[in-house]
């Protein structure tokens, strides 16, 4: 099993940018996708982007590509959302999630392991 926990949200203007964090403890990460999802109030929880174990392949959802990027050091055992170009749209809690699925998961229902989530805000 492992345990997530997301850092980093807070309140931006609009085009701003944030940098969110997960670690990872209880087993190493480098044995997971991860992916980054966000809900925002009254809606979904929607995929935003996923990593491969090794770091090597990517795969972003179309409403982030271009302006959010994940990375990931399994050293470290850490996740990384890079989010550039912030709009009021982005605002929503962001949780990580883990995969032992092989590839890039992009379905909620692949992913096994959760954190308990961010919250960012973005002002207009």
């Amino acid at each position: 099993q492992v345990l997530l926990v997301e850092s980093g949200g807070e309140s931006v203007q609009t085009g701003g940018s944030l940098r969110l964090s997960c670690a990872a403890s209880g087993r190493t990460l480098r044995s997971y996708a991860m992916a980054w999802f966000r809900q925002a109030p009254g809606k979904e929880r929607d995929f935003l982007g996923a990593i491969d174990r090794g770091g090597g392949s990517t795969y972003y959802a179309d409403s982030v590509k271009g302006r959010f990027t994940i990375s990931r050091d399994n050293a470290k055992n850490t996740v990384t959302l890079q989010m550039n170009s912030l709009k009021p749209e982005d605002t929503a809690v962001y949780y990580c999630a883990a995969s032992t699925l092989v590839g890039l998961p992009f379905t909620r229902g692949a992913y096994r392991y959760w954190g308990q989530g961010t919250q960012v805000t973005v002002s207009s």
